[in-house]
């Protein structure tokens, strides 16, 4: 049977957050303020077709809208599969004005994911190919565990990578990596990744733990300054550094006000650990 109608899964404490979500996808907690967003859809390898993209997608939204949770997980239930990219056999059926229209939506699905005002860490465990890989280069860490194996190899199918591949790439590895990458339709090992920094860290076993000690190392700090960082981080790396710095006083104003400075100031004060609620 599809899983598409098998079941839903949800912690009922992350608060605000949809529960019909079908088991294409998992939401569910970790720790208080960290969330894990788990792909299983096991009989199709992850492969993301138009009712597993829609989840997707309305997930990525229940997340957006939920202030409790502060760090994102992107990770899979599935053994030796992150994401295997586009549903082929799908898209075989789709007729050809539809296939412009489905590709536009994971372009706009993984910017929202990448556009996610909380620091967001995939999970590469066993294969990353496609849109699998373009998933997880619109996170802002990758962790590839020691199954990992990654490419953008749309060119063997005489297509190119169409949900920011050709842009998300060259800005982590650089544009000649990046060329060579796509043209060849090389497929990568987690060490190999590395090397090239188009992952964070490779690890033995599985990334998850690595992903786990990363989300909680960033968790006690304030949300609002990880918001107004990451914003000039990644919107300052497209402009002229007299435009960025323009950007980060913005940012860095917009945090003035907040109660979150004020507690921060006052517990180095009082020589305690401060306490942040977004505020």
């Amino acid at each position: 049977m599809d899983t598409d109608i098998a079941k839903s899964r949800l912690v009922d404490n992350i608060k605000g957050v949809s529960v019909n979500i079908p088991a294409n996808l998992i939401l569910e907690e970790i720790d208080s303020g960290i969330a894990s967003l788990i792909f299983d859809r096991a009989e199709r390898k992850n492969a993301i077709g138009k009712k597993f993209l829609n989840e997707f997608s309305n997930a990525l939204e229940s997340v957006r809208n939920n202030k409790d949770v502060r760090v994102l997980i992107v990770q899979s239930n599935v053994p030796k599969t992150f994401c295997a990219g586009a549903d082929l056999k799908e898209r075989m059926e789709m007729p050809q004005n539809e296939v412009d229209s489905f590709v536009h939506l994971l372009r706009t699905t993984f910017n929202n994911l990448s556009t996610l005002p909380i620091p967001t860490i995939s999970v590469i465990d066993g294969v990353a190919l496609g849109g699998g890989l373009e998933i997880a280069m619109a996170t802002d860490f990758r962790i590839a565990g020691s199954s990992a194996l990654m490419g953008l190899t749309e060119a063997k199918l005489a297509i190119i990578p169409g949900a920011g591949g050709t842009q998300r790439l060259p800005r982590i590895v650089g544009v000649a990596k990046a060329k060579e990458l796509i043209f060849t339709g090389r497929k990568l090992n987690s060490v190999e990744a590395k090397e090239i920094d188009l992952v964070s860290y490779a690890v033995e076993g599985s990334g998850v733990q690595k992903a786990l000690e990363l989300a909680r190392e960033i968790l006690p700090n304030g949300p609002i300054s990880i918001k107004m960082a990451k914003i000039a981080i990644d919107k300052g790396s497209e402009l002229d550094i007299n435009s960025g710095l323009s950007l980060e006083q913005t940012c860095y104003g917009n945090i003035i006000p907040t109660k979150d400075r004020i507690e921060g100031l006052t517990a180095f004060k009082e020589k305690r650990t401060p306490v942040y609620k977004g505020e």
